[in-house]
């Protein structure tokens, strides 16, 4: 028998496994792993590849390494990374892409799942990495609504949404609750502590008293890694499923996030969140809850929000971007608050610029042509702290 022969049957078998585990007959959701940039090694990243081959996931591999269980795509430095990762979810090549590292624009930010220590329950974090909005309250309002879309396309029918307590919950309680009355279909978690509520304290994150844990992505990220690395003492995180796809209205790539410091088992659940999204069909998932909210009045509730949060100002006269160019050069060290003023400033000086986030914070994006320029206007203007 050929091995061509015996490589179709092994397919055949895998597939018939995977439906037989899902329910659900047809190809296997394709997820990407990027291999570069890991703290443990690029070994660190295949062996979590490896791990999640083994559960009937349809894996490619791009870095410099190889391995018989997934399909390899080479990849020596993380700028080539990062091209052919764009190119393959582009193309279709793959369903979804686990990476430690993605410049989401504002507005985009994700959802981390973790297994929380005194139940052994999984709570989805809402957020953990990007940024939802500049405005905290708002951030929070359209956290919510993120972390139900990835609770609901993960399997989870109907998510109970805490709010942790932290500044701004409980204007995030109101605007929920206003959105809750108007329709929207949200179902609160209440406090497992005496008073009870939707506001939880940390003795609700450890037992995981809601499904979903509305917070901030600042305070979302510092949780994912306490919850993922309390028993190696930090430097490795060993539980969870890492800090989750970007969700965001209109935004239709899923891009998985792990740390630098997550080890082989948080990365081979990563791919395995992935492909319970595509099986979930999260696209669908999120068309629905995003068009729920807005029919709810979501919009005019945001509006309300900013408007309060918002100090009188002179009216000033609206600054246009200039022609749009590509933007891979980023400036970091920028306020969140200041951002989209630092790229009205570019604007301004005829600088095409894009806000986003990186690894380490908010970033101001331009062409690499333009960086040394851009550094210095922002740095000039107070934007940016002089090095």
């Amino acid at each position: 028998m050929s091995e061509q022969v015996n490589k179709l049957i092994a397919k055949t078998f895998l597939d018939i496994a995977d439906a037989l585990e899902t329910g659900s007959f047809g190809a296997r959701p394709k997820i990407a792993v990027t291999g570069l940039g890991s703290e443990h090694g690029e070994e660190n990243m295949l062996e979590g590849a490896v791990m999640a081959a083994a559960r009937g996931i349809d894996v490619t591999y791009i870095g410099t390494l190889s391995h018989p269980a997934v399909t390899s795509v080479y990849a020596d430095c993380e700028r080539d990374l990062l091209d052919k990762m764009e190119q393959m979810l582009s193309d279709g090549q793959i369903d979804g892409v686990v990476t430690m590292h993605y410049p989401f624009p504002i507005g985009v930010s994700t959802v981390g799942r973790v297994v929380t220590p005194g139940l052994g329950k999984n709570i989805y974090i809402a957020t953990t990495t990007g940024t939802s909005s500049a405005n905290r309250v708002e951030g929070m309002v359209k956290n919510a609504i993120y972390g139900v879309i990835a609770a609901k396309a993960s399997g989870v029918a109907e998510p109970t949404v805490g709010i942790l307590n932290v500044d701004g919950a409980r204007q995030a309680e109101a605007a929920l609750k206003e959105l809750a009355g108007a329709g929207y279909p949200i179902r609160f978690a209440t406090s497992a502590r005496a008073d009870g509520g939707i506001i939880m304290r940390g003795n609700d994150l450890l037992t995981a008293s809601c499904d979903v844990m509305v917070t901030d992505s600042l305070t979302g990220n510092i949780l994912m890694k306490l919850l993922s690395s309390f028993t190696t003492g930090g430097s490795y995180e060993s539980v969870g499923s890492g800090y989750g796809p970007g969700i965001g209205t209109d935004y239709d790539r899923l891009v998985m996030i792990v740390s630098r410091a997550s080890g082989a088992p948080v990365v081979a659940n990563a791919v395995e969140y992935a492909a319970q999204l595509v099986r979930g069909d999260y696209r669908k998932v999120a068309a629905e809850q995003f068009a729920a909210a807005e029919k709810a009045g979501l919009n005019s509730i945001l509006q309300k929000i900013r408007a309060k949060a918002a100090p009188a100002q002179p009216q000033q006269e609206e600054v246009k971007a200039p022609p749009k160019e590509v933007v891979t050069g980023e400036i970091a060290g920028i306020e969140i608050t200041e951002l989209e003023d630092a790229v009205a400033c570019l604007w301004q000086a005829g600088i095409y610029a894009e806000s986003g986030m990186g690894c380490t914070g908010p970033v101001a994006m331009v062409s690499e042509a333009r960086l040394e320029a851009a550094i210095e206007i922002l740095t000039q203007k107070g934007f940016v702290a002089q090095s």
